[in-house]
């Protein structure tokens, strides 16, 4: 193999990532590549990257949380429907990652790190699927199983008040209450590009609705998710 091959492969995981993964899947080294790609964005330019495995997590990740639902009672089809699709959806896949402080250890391109990629609930939320995939491929489905039960424990029981970031607290409250997705949306761009403000509005239907600014579109979110616990949670 030549040396410009060499250069071309992945750089093997960090121990802080290889930690991270060991804690969520029983202490075994991830040493296969697929913890590698699980945790790559296509926007490095690497030869694997998190898609495939993305694909695969997001049918077991939906299998075992409908499972986790079945086994409580009381509850119809419709009720366990909605509930199912408030606990896998995207931005609370995104949530669960900044929960488990997954964000430093992706690998984004230079072009997605400086759009702010690694903020991204479209992102956060891939990785999150994509490392369920690598698990079930890697260790199995009862060791993935009992992984997203790890990471959905919290979601599960409503408990948002352990949540790191305030729109997970936000999310996870939302579907331990039963209630639709917050919904974000942008309410004003004001000032220079150097020194811009967002307005942001974060609304929970049937509940109510809360507004922030900051400097940036994240922060206002943030700021409006933290806004909304404090006055209706």
């Amino acid at each position: 193999m030549s040396a410009a091959s060499k250069d071309l492969r992945p750089a093997p995981l960090g121990d802080e990532t290889a930690a991270l993964i060991a804690a969520l899947t029983g202490g075994r080294a991830p040493t296969e590549p697929e913890w590698i790609a699980a945790l790559t964005h296509g926007s490095t330019g690497a030869g694997a990257d998190y898609q495939r495995l993305e694909f695969l997590g997001d049918r077991v990740l939906a299998l075992v949380i409908a499972e986790w639902l079945h086994e409580a009672k009381g509850a119809d089809e419709g009720q366990l429907s909605q509930r199912l699709n408030a606990l896998v959806a995207r931005a609370m896949c995104a949530n669960i990652a900044r929960a488990r402080d997954l964000p430093p250890h992706i690998r984004l391109g230079k072009q997605a790190l400086g759009d702010g990629g690694a903020d991204s609930d479209n992102i956060l939320g891939d990785v999150v699927e994509a490392l369920i995939g690598a698990c079930y491929i890697t260790r199995g489905f009862e060791v993935a199983r009992a992984m997203v039960r790890l990471l959905w424990a919290d979601a599960i029981a409503g408990r948002a008040g352990t949540a790191k970031h305030p729109k997970s607290a936000l999310q996870e409250w939302a579907a331990g209450n039963r209630r639709k997705l917050p919904e974000y949306r942008l309410v004003s761009r004001d000032g220079p590009d150097h020194a811009a403000r967002f307005t942001v509005a974060v609304a929970v239907p049937g509940v109510g609705e809360a507004e922030a600014c900051a400097a940036s579109k994240q922060e206002a979110e943030t700021l409006a998710a933290a806004e909304f616990i404090r006055r209706f949670g």
